[in-house]
């Protein structure tokens, strides 16, 4: 490694010094002198030496090392020759200028028989091994001089016990400066023991458990200088990842060396009669909270997070952290960090981690939620930042249990934040989308953001866009989808017309009917088949809450899209997929409501009175109704509730059952409880329906060929009809049915009469009409007019 200089070569050395030491010993240098390495050890071996000869020396020896044929020569013939001379000289002499020109010269012998040709690595090695030496002797005076003794290669300490102890020993010195040094060689020696050794091995530190917590800790509250304060908490780190705070709450403490261990306790006796550990360790990281140094900030915080992650640490400590106000310092570490990123990454770890104090932690995290704000918004701009999933946590318990902290402004900026979220990022974590969603739910139950057209049409884009998240994605978690689908439930909610005024022009409620209609229906009945059973439950309560909701035209619509997506069939085969009693119920209770939205309100009311007994299977459904329920109420109301499924779901040409089926259950029941039925049926379950559900199956018979029929039943029915007054338009009537009814000579003029009376009632209202239960319900009179139409006579 060495360059050839101009320089004139190097002339021979005198055979002898001026103490007559060999030639051997003695090296030329450049500008024609030399130097006796004898003479040189001599002088800095000897305590009693001038300090101004030493400096002297140890100046000549460093401007001699520059030269490279010198150095050369010094590293291949005398490499160990110096090695115990300087470090003689940093334990003898206490001069700071001395200790810093050896430590340089070391640093240098070390660099240079690392980098050499003949890769002399002994020189280090041996270095290290006198130094741990000197430390391990107990001779030693701790003094300044003590700063500048370093050991780089743990395995060339001899007597390790003994140089932990004195280590140990030396921190009860009152000086700031060796106190951090001290840590510093604990923390290099105590990390290179735990990388050498292993898990397996000795645990050396063990031994002073817990008491050199305590002393370390108390150093840390005491220390005013942040390189004392930095190299505390990383020894502290250290014995935090070794487990040495769960070994000091416990009942035993496993010594290596019983003799050094007791030695050591005897001494410090004293310092472990003052508070808790945890509540030293909460006052000694306030000092360091507060310094204006981010990496003693970071640092500390680390070493709070490690602490209180830790399986044995129970809310009891985190308590006590909160209750010293140590939530209070993060805090405002959050508020004065300019959104830096590690600062605001440990803070929020540690607030997570104390949100395990509950009702302790709450009030502090309602003073400090503002701060919170901005920080979202720093994070939010980030993908897959660490801590945007714990600070919407964190946000979310303050805003569900902080009645009143999110106010109008606050409101609209998180939920402005977390559209720019759902926008940007839509590949983001399922449980930070997840908690976006929740705190997006939160929000609009607040009561001050009621009416606010801001925060409405903010849901609205973040609905628009989590859709896309949830449908588009073929990797979507469940509690994914099934948090959106609680966004768009209480989006709609939160969309009630009494929330906003009557020019409001949002179209949140539109903007939710569509995503159902458009997006969520068909990709429901896409996958039916693919997803687990929370999923359709989810769909289902969904749906069903747009329907529980006031009754509008809206709301009927959004029933004969369900109706005519073939719904009554899917969830059929949903009950087959997953027969539990709680699907049968949800599911019995949508078609409920669909049975209200269509045809009126409490129209459905049978379904859900017999929905604990109806059956799951559509055949087992056409069995119950083909029995009969003379004297038993309880089969008569889910005849009624079965009448009303087959009814809505065949309007819509949605078959759940063969029509052969369909048709022998209706004719059985006619045949077994004609002589009853009508005066005992529900108010919902008129003769009317009745006829018009015959008819529709005699129609599908018909246009078939292939199903038979019993005139015995077409009898009873007929002879019902004469003897009753009965109004086909009461109902909703399928056209098949129509054609079926006017193509019966005995219905015919009946009918006939019917259509020309209600042509003179209502001529004026066009199809809106005003019938019994007093429901406000439209009439399909464009079933009348293709009957018309297609010129359809008694004999087709």
């Amino acid at each position: 490694m060495y360059a050839t200089t101009t320089a004139l070569p190097l002339q021979q050395p005198p055979e002898t010094c001026t103490q007559g030491h060999r030639s051997t010993l003695i090296l030329p240098t450049a500008e024609g002198g030399s130097i006796c390495l004898l003479c040189l050890s001599n002088l800095l071996s000897n305590p009693k030496s001038p300090t101004v000869h030493l400096s002297y020396a140890l100046s000549q020896l460093s401007q001699a090392l520059s030269q490279p044929q010198f150095f050369h020569s010094l590293l291949t013939l005398h490499s160990h020759f110096l090695i115990s001379p300087l470090v003689s000289v940093l334990s003898n002499f206490d001069d700071e200028p001395i200790a810093k020109q050896t430590i340089d010269l070391i640093q240098r012998f070390c660099d240079g028989s690392s980098s050499s040709g003949n890769g002399n690595e002994e020189v280090r090695r041996e270095f290290v091994a006198r130094v741990s030496d000197w430390l391990s002797s107990g001779s030693l005076a701790w003094s300044r001089r003590q700063l500048y003794m370093d050991c780089n290669l743990y395995g060339c300490i001899r007597n390790k016990d003994i140089l932990v102890f004195n280590l140990v020993s030396g921190l009860q010195l009152s000086n700031d400066e060796i106190q951090g040094e001290i840590m510093f060689v604990l923390y290099r020696s105590s990390v290179l023991h735990y990388t050498y050794i292993g898990d397996d091995g000795a645990d050396i530190l063990l031994a002073y458990c817990p008491k050199i917590l305590h002393i370390s800790l108390d150093i840390l509250m005491k220390s005013q200088s942040d390189d004392v304060r930095l190299n505390c908490v990383a020894f502290l780190t250290v014995l935090a990842q070794r487990g040495f705070f769960q070994s000091a709450c416990s009942d035993h403490v496993w010594s290596t060396d019983t003799f050094v261990a007791d030695n050591f306790m005897q001494k410090t006796e004293h310092l472990i009669d003052g508070p808790p550990l945890e509540v030293l360790f909460s006052e000694a990281v306030k000092g360091p909270l507060l310094s204006s140094d981010s990496q003693v900030q970071i640092a500390t915080l680390d070493l709070i997070f490690r602490y209180l992650s830790s399986a044995d640490v129970s809310g009891k400590e985190c308590q006590v952290f909160v209750e010293q106000n140590i939530a209070d310092y993060i805090f405002e570490i959050l508020r004065l960090s300019g959104s830096k990123d590690p600062i605001v990454n440990s803070s929020i770890q540690v607030l997570d981690l104390l949100s395990n104090a509950e009702g302790a932690f709450r009030q502090r995290l309602a003073i400090g939620f503002s701060t919170l704000v901005p920080i979202l918004r720093y994070v939010a701009e980030i993908p897959f930042q660490p801590v945007q999933y714990r600070l919407l946590k964190l946000m979310l318990d303050c805003i569900l249990n902080c009645p009143g902290i999110v106010s109008v402004c606050s409101g609209e900026e998180i939920a402005s934040i977390l559209v720019g979220m759902l926008i940007k990022h839509i590949d983001m974590l399922p449980e930070t989308f997840s908690l976006s969603c929740s705190i997006l739910v939160a929000i609009m139950k607040c009561s001050s953001p009621r009416g606010n057209e801001s925060l409405a049409a903010s849901v609205k884009d973040a609905s628009q866009s989590a859709v896309s998240i949830c449908l588009d994605n073929v990797q979507t978690d469940t509690d994914q989808i099934l948090h959106f689908l609680y966004l768009l439930k209480e989006a709609y909610t939160f969309a009630r017309e009494d929330n906003f005024s009557i020019s409001s022009n949002v179209g949140l409620r539109v903007c939710i009917i569509d995503i159902l209609k458009l997006q969520i229906l068909p990709w429901f009945m896409m996958v039916i088949n693919d997803v687990e059973e929370a999923i359709i439950l989810g769909v289902i309560e969904t749906l069903h809450s747009i329907l529980l909701q006031d009754l509008n035209d809206d709301t009927r619509n959004f029933a004969e899209s369900l109706v005519s997506s073939s719904w009554f069939s899917a969830l059929f085969g949903c009950l087959g997929l997953f027969p539990s009693e709680k699907m049968k119920w949800r599911v019995y209770l949508i078609f409920s409501s669909i049975v209200d939205a269509l045809l009126g309100v409490d129209s459905g009311q049978p379904i859900r009175d017999a929905a604990l007994h109806l059956p799951a299977d559509p055949t087992d459904l056409l069995f119950l109704l083909g029995q009969k329920s003379i004297h038993n109420l309880e089969l008569l109301s889910c005849q009624s509730g079965v009448l009303l499924v087959l009814y809505v779901s065949s309007l819509y040409n949605d078959r759940i059952a063969d029509d052969k089926l369909v048709l022998a259950s209706l004719e059985q029941f006619i045949l077994l409880n004609s002589s009853d039925f009508l005066c005992r049926v529900s108010e919902s379950v008129t003769i009317e329906l009745i006829v018009n559900l015959y008819g529709l199956y005699r129609g599908y018979a018909k246009l078939s060929y292939q199903i038979p029929y019993s005139p015995e039943a077409e009898r009873i029915l007929f002879q019902l009809l004469g003897d009753k007054d009965w109004d086909s338009l009461s109902t909703k009537i399928h056209l098949t049915s129509l054609r079926w009814l006017f193509q019966q000579e005995k219905l015919c003029k009946s009918l006939s009469d019917q259509i020309l009376k209600f042509c003179r009632c209502n001529g004026s209202i066009g199809d809106n009409v005003v019938h019994n239960h007093e429901i406000h319900q439209k009439v399909n009179l464009h079933a009348f007019a293709e009957l018309i139409t297609s010129g359809t006579t008694l004999e087709q």
